[in-house]
């Protein structure tokens, strides 16, 4: 008896429906949204197509920005053979299979456009693999990361690719998005405006998302139901970001941690870190800002700081959302009871501002190397003193261009560790003043 009896019966038209994300899917390059500085009339892509000549890029953007779709229509545009592979699910057997498949086609005379999902998953010595075939034509290798390429990927895989980035969407191109999926459902979606609007923050630049969560509230909705914002909430199960990042609520609430670290105030600041994490700002970013809040607001008084934040950029790095926002909270409070100082950032812009008045000053003579007679006989490195040789290895010569004069940039304050340095620059001075008295 065939098991087909008792399978259960799925509603007629449903098992056959492809998902909207799929459905939407643009048929040419030009149909592309969100994505016009590539895709547009003036889109880099769209001239590569023009003319006849694609060569091996990396695309490089958040997901959902279409990356995987415009790799796919490239190829039918440019009359090559595509070739998909996703660097967590291959290995180097699979690549020697797809370069053996791509460099036949070669010997029909087509050739292949080799898509690289997760690109930057590869290791080096894979990565390395990809060389000798995109020199040799038999691939253009498209590679997508969501990671910098900088960091990921190696520098002579770089060097034969171009990096092309894909930006999120935009709250317009997801409302072009939910526009189109409209029309092709021949219905409104249920929501009063304002849910209209949290629906595409939820969404968060990502089209694939705000497509998904839109088939999410024509599956809620009963005859008639229209969503409010609370409603829309409790249907997707998904809250809106708090804050849209590229506008005011981002701008404020990471005035509002560092300012927090610099008061230190850990309670504070780890509140202001939670909501940007909640909110779902790139923890990356947050860390980054981290590290910046070490080297201007702590210092030297805590050399400890730029290391713990560095450490909790790594941490994060290896163990992801949300075990490595942990690390970050961990740094952000490390910072926030720290001992504050900013005299190496107030040192650093006035050096700056020394330096862009008196650029054109030479150095004291006696602290230049003399490779040649010439610049013995000129003078240069006469009387220069070997610390190391010195008494308490300080020989308290002047360093400055003899037009400047000394000049002091760091004062370090009775603080934290820059309380012993402040200890030893005192003691320099003296022995300076003893040994060069004029």
């Amino acid at each position: 008896m065939s098991n087909d009896l008792f399978a259960p019966r799925i509603p007629e038209g449903v098992a056959n429906r492809r998902p909207l994300a799929d459905r939407l899917r643009p048929q040419t390059v030009a149909e592309v949204t969100g994505q016009d500085h590539l895709t547009g009339a003036d889109g880099v892509l769209r001239r590569m197509i023009e003319s006849g000549s694609l060569g091996s890029m990396i695309f490089w953007g958040p997901p959902g920005t279409g990356k995987t779709t415009v790799a796919r229509l490239l190829s039918g545009e440019a009359g090559l053979a595509f070739e998909q592979i996703s660097a967590i699910f291959s290995g180097v057997a699979d690549l020697k299979k797809v370069f053996e498949s791509a460099r036949l086609r070669r010997m029909d005379g087509r050739q292949t456009l080799l898509f690289v999902d997760e690109i930057h998953r590869f290791n080096r010595a894979q990565q390395d693999s990809f060389l000798p075939v995109m020199e040799d034509g038999t691939v253009i290798l498209v590679g997508a990361t969501t990671e910098n390429p900088s960091f990921e990927l190696n520098a002579a895989l770089l060097s034969r690719a171009r990096v092309l980035t894909f930006k999120s969407h935009d709250d317009q191109s997801l409302a072009e998005l939910l526009t189109r999926a409209e029309a092709i459902e021949e219905k409104q979606l249920p929501l009063t405006p304002e849910a209209r609007i949290s629906l595409l923050r939820m969404a968060d630049g990502d089209g694939r998302a705000v497509l998904t969560l839109a088939e999410e509230v024509w599956r809620a909705a009963r005859k008639d139901e229209i969503f409010d914002t609370e409603g829309l909430t409790r249907i997707v199960q998904r809250r809106a970001p708090v804050y849209d990042k590229a506008q005011d609520g981002h701008y404020n609430l990471i005035s509002a941690l560092h300012k927090s670290v610099r008061g230190s105030d850990p309670d504070a600041a780890l509140y202001y870190l939670c909501r940007m994490f909640d909110a779902g700002e790139d923890p990356l970013y947050l860390g980054r800002r981290l590290v910046r809040m070490a080297v201007e607001d702590i210092g030297l008084a805590d050399p400890q700081a730029l290391v713990i934040c560095n450490a909790a950029k790594d941490a994060y790095d290896y163990l992801g959302s949300p075990e490595g926002e942990l690390a970050l909270a961990q740094a952000c409070v490390y910072l926030a009871t720290a001992p504050k100082s900013n005299a190496v950032y107030t040192a650093f812009k006035a050096a700056t501002m020394a330096a862009k008045q008196n650029g054109s000053l030479l150095p004291p003579k006696h602290i230049l190397n003399a490779p040649t007679k010439l610049m013995k006989d000129e003078g240069y490195n006469e009387g220069y003193r070997y610390d190391h040789d010195e008494p308490d290895a300080f020989s308290g010569q002047d360093y400055f261009p003899e037009k400047m004069g000394r000049q002091t940039f760091y004062d370090p304050p009775e603080r934290g560790f820059e309380r012993d340095i402040r200890k030893r620059l005192d003691w320099w001075s003296k022995l300076r003043k003893e040994r060069n008295p004029r």
